[in-house]
Formats: C-alpha cells, sequence, structure tokens
C-alpha cells in the first residue's frame, strides 16, 4: 500500500518546480499567473501580491473560471510547497499546460525576504452577511470585496429607484449616492417600495437613506437633494463607477447620455410605462449610446409619464431588480451586459423579448470626442410636466 511520502514522490516526478528566486524572476512576465492554495487563515497572515486565492479544496471548482486562459503560464503555491505540487498536477489534469509548483512555498519566499503583504480580507461579520455571494466563485471574496470598493449613482429614489437600491445595498455595493429633489407622497407608496407611510412629507433622499442604512449599515449613502441639470452632471457622474438611470422624462435622460459619454461613466438604464418595462446597458464609446437608440424624444401625447398613463405597482420592482443585476455585473465583469441590446418586459403577457441597438456612427453624441461635447439642457425638447425625476 502506498504511503503518503510515496505519492508525494510519484506526484513530484510528473510536475515541474521552479525555486523562489526563479518564481520572483517570473513576475515580471505579464501572462504569468500566481496562484495561492493555502488555507484562508494562512493568506490572512501575508500573501504575494497580486496572486489569486483559491484555497486547495475549492480549486478544482473555481480555477476554470478564475483561470479561464489555460495555456497561461500558473506559478502555484502553497506554504510549503507539498499542497501546490498536489495542485500543479491536478492543474495538469484539467487541461492546463504550463504549471509550475514553487518548492518551499511561501514560507521560503518570506524568508528570503521577497516581496510580500498582508492583504485586505472580509471580516468574520462580512464573510457572514455574504456567504452566498463567497459561494459563487465568479464572486468569492475578491469580488466581494470589489463591491465594497463600489460607487453607484442612483438617478432617482422612485419605482425603479427604489429594488435597485435596495438589491445594491443589500449586495454590498460600498457607496450609494442617490439623487431626487422630490418628497414621499401617499401616492408613491404603490410602487416605491423604499419608503413607507410614516415618511410621507420626507425628503425622498432621506427616507430612501434611512431605508439603506437599516438594511445594511455598513453602506455609506450618499444624498443630492437637487435637480440633474447641465451644471452638475458632470461633477457628479464624475464621482461614481456607474449610474442606474430611473428617470422618468426624457431631459433627464438625454443630459445623463451626453455627460455619461463626456466622463466615461456607464449607464444601466431601465424605464416603464403601464405594464411593460425596458432595460439596456450604455457603455460611453464602446457601444450605442442613448441618442443612437432615440435620436430625438416623441412627442408629448405619446410618452405621457406614469402619473398620466399609470403603472402597475409590481413592474417597477421587476425592472429595477434587473437594473440591479446589470450594474453588478459591470461592478464585477461578469457575464455579457446588454449594451447593444434592449430587453423588453411585457407583464401582461408574462414575455421577455430581446431587440438589437446599433450605435449610429452619425450619431452627434458619441461619434465625437468627449472634449467636444456639450452639456446643455434640453426641457425644451419633452413633456411638460416636469416636476418628478423618479418613477
Amino acid at each position: 500500500m502506498a504511503t503518503f511520502r510515496d505519492l508525494l514522490s510519484q506526484t513530484k516526478s510528473q510536475i515541474t518546480e521552479i525555486e523562489p528566486g526563479e518564481a520572483e524572476a517570473l513576475r515580471a512576465e505579464p501572462a504569468t499567473v500566481f496562484l495561492d492554495v493555502r488555507e484562508p487563515d494562512e493568506f490572512e497572515q501575508g500573501a504575494i501580491p497580486n496572486a489569486i486565492f483559491i484555497p486547495r479544496g475549492h480549486l478544482e471548482a473555481q480555477v476554470e473560471s478564475r483561470i479561464p486562459d489555460r495555456d497561461s503560464k500558473v506559478v502555484v503555491f502553497c506554504a510549503g510547497g507539498v499542497r501546490s505540487a498536489f495542485a500543479a498536477k491536478t492543474l495538469g489534469e484539467l487541461g492546463y499546460t504550463d504549471v509550475l509548483s514553487m518548492n518551499g512555498g511561501f514560507n521560503a519566499w518570506k524568508d528570503q525576504g521577497r516581496d510580500w503583504s498582508a492583504p485586505r480580507t472580509l471580516s468574520p461579520e462580512q464573510r457572514n452577511r455574504y456567504q452566498r455571494h463567497l459561494l459563487l466563485p465568479e464572486v468569492g471574496e475578491e469580488g466581494q470585496m470589489k463591491l465594497l470598493d463600489s460607487k453607484v449613482l442612483l438617478l432617482g429614489a422612485g419605482g425603479l429607484g427604489s429594488p435597485s437600491a435596495l438589491y445594491l445595498a443589500a449586495a454590498g455595493v460600498g457607496t450609494i449616492g442617490i439623487i431626487d429633489m422630490d418628497v414621499v407622497d401617499e401616492s408613491n407608496l404603490q410602487r416605491q417600495i423604499i419608503h413607507n407611510i410614516e415618511r410621507v412629507g420626507m425628503r425622498k433622499v432621506d427616507s430612501a437613506a434611512k431605508t439603506l442604512k437599516l438594511l445594511n449599515p455598513e453602506v455609506n449613502v450618499i444624498t443630492h437633494d437637487m435637480r440633474l441639470d447641465a451644471s452638475n452632471v458632470v461633477e457628479l457622474l464624475s464621482q461614481y463607477d456607474l449610474v442606474v438611470d430611473g428617470a422618468d422624462n426624457f431631459p433627464s435622460r438625454y443630459l445623463l447620455n451626453d455627460a455619461s459619454l463626456k466622463t466615461g461613466t456607464p449607464v444601466v438604464h431601465g424605464s416603464i410605462f403601464r405594464f411593460e418595462g425596458q432595460v439596456t446597458v450604455f457603455l460611453p464609446h464602446d457601444g450605442p449610446c442613448y441618442r443612437c437608440f432615440l435620436p430625438e424624444p416623441p412627442p408629448p401625447e405619446l410618452a405621457p409619464s406614469c402619473a398620466e398613463a399609470g403603472v402597475l405597482g409590481v413592474l417597477p420592482g421587476i425592472v429595477g431588480s434587473i437594473q440591479a443585476i446589470e450594474a453588478i455585473k459591470l461592478l464585477l465583469g461578469l457575464g455579457d451586459s446588454l449594451s447593444g441590446r434592449l430587453m423588453a418586459y411585457d407583464s401582461l403577457e408574462q414575455s421577455f423579448m430581446t431587440y438589437k441597438i446599433r450605435r449610429d456612427p452619425k450619431c452627434p453624441a458619441c461619434s465625437i470626442e468627449p472634449e467636444e461635447i456639450v452639456i446643455a439642457e434640453y426641457d425644451q425638447y419633452c413633456t411638460p410636466h416636469a416636476p418628478h425625476l423618479a418613477h
């Protein structure tokens, strides 16, 4: 019967080992990936900067999503070189073609005075709160920390902004800005679930902030109790990683579009009308913009507001939740965004349809350089009723 030493010896005969000095030389090569297979408590004590961390017990389940290129040069290490040897053999069996195990592991690397640091990690409380995210290989601790570092601006604390804000806060987005200049009205409560009857008459941004802090006290909520206009839009967008657009009027949408192109800030757009909703993503200069999608606003009689035409109360919950998903995907670099595609939802038919949106090479906004874009007001183009920012 084979002993552990026999298995280790056999494994080492089937892999390639390198010394820490050789591994350090490989760090200068951009295509080289360092893979740390130690346990979380070991990782927290110190790690090689920029190494991908996958505990040995999760290697088979996570490595394909974390290191998708099987031809990458992978330097795998543990504390002393034993677990990394078995991990290197496993990687070879999974089809990775250029795998090296670092002899002596992190302990030898550290003892020889090579570069290391104590990595930033989640607190025990954060691990408990976000444990369902941590179980997803595509998110994990690294992705959760990206969310904690992210800054998202919500345009409107109304029907679409309510579910988006709640799910983004619950997901751990570290900073959420909310811009809205309205107050909570009892008629809002049919769909704007971030507010309640006790908040009637309260500023919407303050009501929303209170709800989000109760849901997740760690979230930094920044309130912007103001009207979005040409004088403040560029400065506002420059402070955030992306915008979730819950505006219900065309002046705000065109203004947001132009400013996002100027600042390079992605926009997750949503809109609702009666029983139907739409979601798309606008990535500045990397796909169509709002003006490509809708060069000119429709006449007011063809685009009444929710106050005029009505809206099914549940509808913004569905559309706003999809906006939150798209925002998280963008922040984490997951999947395919809705850039270049319009997702249309019909609640009466319970159907989703997706339509292509093509970039207009002659678009007056995205076909020119960002510095050439002029930020201006567009009130003259849209509906005469304009007091409310959000659905």
